[in-house]
This record gives C-alpha cells, structure tokens and sequence, in this order.
C-alpha cells in the first residue's frame, strides 16, 4: 500500500526478531510482526527492533500486532523512526486492501485478502505445504488461516 517491495524472512530462527523486509527508494525498513497471543507488547519488543535496525543500518521500523501496545512503548518510539501498528490500524489496513480490490476478485477472495494468494505458503515449522483453514474456537473463531497439512503432526499456521 504504501510503495514499498517486501522479503519474508520466514518469521523464526536467528534473524533478529524481524519478519519482513521492506524496501523503497533505496532504503531498508525491518517490520516486526507480534501474534496474537502477545495481547500487550512491551517496550522491550521496540528496542529489540532499534538494535537491530541499527545493526543493520535501517531506515526505520515498523511493528505490528492484533492486539495493543503499551504507554513505555508508544512513548519509546516518538525518539526513533519505529511506526507501531495496533489491532485498530491493522484491521483499517485489511479494511482497506479489500475495498480496494479489483472488480475481478472473487467475494470470497475479498472476505479474506490475507490469504487470497494463488500459491500456499510453506509451513514456517516444517516446511510442508499449508493449507486453508477456519479457526473454530478461541479469539479468532470463524477467521481463516493457512495451517499445516501435517496437522495435528505439525501445527505450524500462518495469518
């Protein structure tokens, strides 16, 4: 949405807590993505990402989350270039991706956008294929996601 060209990292193992890379215009910005489960995320998230940011010589930072961010952290970044992306902002964000999507997706596409993509993804676990699923209880009841076809196995599952 915002111009940039994005590499998975493949979320897990030694890459610094980062999950996305983005770039544009020639820069580097590293984005931080926080599952649900991490309803609060804490200013030690933030400064986790500064480091390795300046490790990396990044431009800037975003972190993301489904849920919240506490005051230390909203406080934090006002010093550095860390854009925080609450559960508010990231719903208004998929809101936003799906009124913008071409007449020629299909309904069901539009309903979910973050898993409209032609190819499945590999699982982040195991690195079998995934497959779309629908969460039936819990918080995110009734949402799809992509899980692991080695399920119960692996329960590797993307967002």
């Amino acid at each position: 949405m915002r111009g940039f060209s994005v590499v998975e990292t493949g979320g897990g193992g030694a890459d610094g807590g980062i999950d996305l890379i983005l770039k544009k215009e020639g820069e580097i910005f590293l984005v931080q993505c926080k599952q649900w489960r991490a309803y609060k995320v804490s200013v030690n998230v933030v400064r986790e990402l500064f480091g390795v940011m300046v490790s990396k010589g990044a431009a800037g930072g975003f972190v993301v989350t489904s849920g919240v961010f506490t005051a230390e952290a909203k406080s934090f970044v006002k010093e550095q270039n860390i854009e925080l992306l609450d559960g508010t902002e990231l719903i208004k964000m998929i809101g936003k991706v799906h009124d913008d999507a071409p007449a020629s997706v299909s309904p069901k596409q539009k309903a979910s956008p973050i898993l409209s993509s032609v190819e499945a993804p590999s699982c982040p676990r195991c690195g079998h294929a995934m497959v779309k699923r629908t969460a039936k209880k819990g918080a995110n009841s009734g949402s799809m996601f992509w899980g692991c076809s080695e399920f119960p196995k692996c329960r590797g599952v993307r967002y």
